[in-house]
């Protein structure tokens, strides 16, 4: 019965890790997960040594601030390691905790698979010694990031994007509107703060503001999106800062809130490539606090900070970062979003051509979740793995 320790500390990451356990039990059916992770996974057996909500901190001061509550769940994680001596390790992301597992699991001689990988092409680019040394095989999801790799002496595979293979949402604008007591007649803005509790205090007040500034002019009504793996206390507390008028609908389906959106704003991170598959026309905005950007302007070497516009290999989208996020430039960005035609066109061609590109080409039918639980087979049973390729040949 192999044992797998899975580390998904954010919530993509954990929607990664829910969607890896049932395509990795589809081949090897007996297999077991335990380490870092969420609700999601738990309910398909996987059984949390730290739960992903306890870690899911983002920024420089606001790691440091959390570091030793982090660290204790550190040690945590390396005491299961060491007690069950997994069979394999699948890292999703979350660099800061999930680089200094793969020490401590390449030390005790558990292979490394590390899934969605950290953005070292965007900064500390000197960490890449540990993946050299520590991770065994890379899969992106993102295709400029296999050339980075394999010019540094890594083994990577771009697997595709797992968003780009999901349907559209098939909720109908009248039920979605139903159940986010919404008018459907009206157009929509969806407003993406952020996944974690910090990344919403800094963002969400500039999207309220802004939305109040729009609807004196355009009686639009507001979707907010949050993600499952905020805590009851923090959306309590989303919620009880939002305004009594414009309605702003909280619902928890991202997705069909970026597909019925007329236009949107969205923090920079994961909710930006699910808006460009999507389709949605949208402004990135992002915030931090001022000492985590005063240090990342200076260590961040990146063009662009929207992964669409990376993606794309140029501003396709708008960005409005730090200073530049003001609910009133915020206001002037979304207007042609919702009103000009043309706009919005040459808007939704940028975003099918980044669609494109972050599909992997495979056998017909197979996702980017379904090639790495491939590659997971493959790591734990390579001789079987190395016969079913001899047979092909033959």
């Amino acid at each position: 019965m192999p044992r797998i320790f899975l580390s998904a500390g954010e919530a993509s990451g954990e929607h990664y890790g829910a969607s890896l356990i049932p395509a990795i039990r589809s081949l090897i059916p007996d297999a077991e997960f335990f380490g870092l992770g969420g609700r999601r996974m738990e309910v398909l057996g996987f059984r949390p040594v730290v739960r992903a909500e306890d870690v899911a901190v983002m920024g420089i001061t606001e790691v440091l601030l959390h570091m030793p509550r982090i660290y204790g769940e550190y040690r945590k994680l390396k005491a299961a390691i060491r007690r069950e001596r997994p069979d394999l390790a699948i890292l999703i992301d979350f660099p800061d905790v999930n680089l200094s597992l793969a020490k401590h699991l390449h030390r005790a001689g558990v292979p490394v698979l590390y899934f969605v990988s950290p953005q070292l092409w965007a900064w500390k680019k000197y960490r890449i010694r540990d993946v050299q040394r520590y991770v065994d095989q890379m899969l992106v999801i993102f295709p400029f990031e296999e050339a980075f790799y394999r010019d540094r002496r890594v083994h990577a595979t771009f697997v595709g994007h797992p968003l780009a293979d999901l349907p559209l949402p098939t909720i109908s604008r009248d039920d979605f509107a139903r159940e986010s007591h919404l008018d459907s007649s009206k157009q929509w803005v969806a407003l993406l703060p952020g996944s974690r509790a910090k990344e919403i205090r800094h963002n969400l007040p500039a999207m309220v503001q802004a939305a109040q500034i729009l609807h004196q002019t355009d009686p639009c009504e507001f979707l907010l999106p949050l993600a499952p793996t905020l805590t009851a206390a923090h959306q309590a507390e989303i919620q009880s800062a939002l305004p009594a008028s414009p309605r702003i609908a909280v619902t928890h389906d991202a997705r069909a809130a970026l597909h019925h959106a007329r236009a949107s704003a969205v923090a920079s991170g994961t909710a930006t490539v699910e808006a460009a598959l999507i389709g949605n026309p949208f402004v990135v905005v992002y915030r931090v606090s001022p000492v985590s950007y005063s240090v990342a302007r200076r260590i961040v070497d990146v063009p662009h900070v929207a992964m669409a516009n990376l993606i794309a290999g140029r501003r396709a989208v708008p960005e409005l970062i730090q200073s530049d996020f003001t609910a009133q430039n915020l206001v002037s960005h979304l207007k042609p979003l919702l009103h000009d035609e043309a706009a919005r066109d040459k808007m939704k061609t940028s975003l099918r051509d980044i669609s494109a590109m972050l599909k992997a080409k495979g056998q017909p039918g197979e996702t980017a979740i379904d090639r790495a639980a491939s590659f997971a087979a493959q790591m734990l049973h390579p001789q079987k793995s190395h016969l079913k390729e001899s047979q092909q040949v033959l």
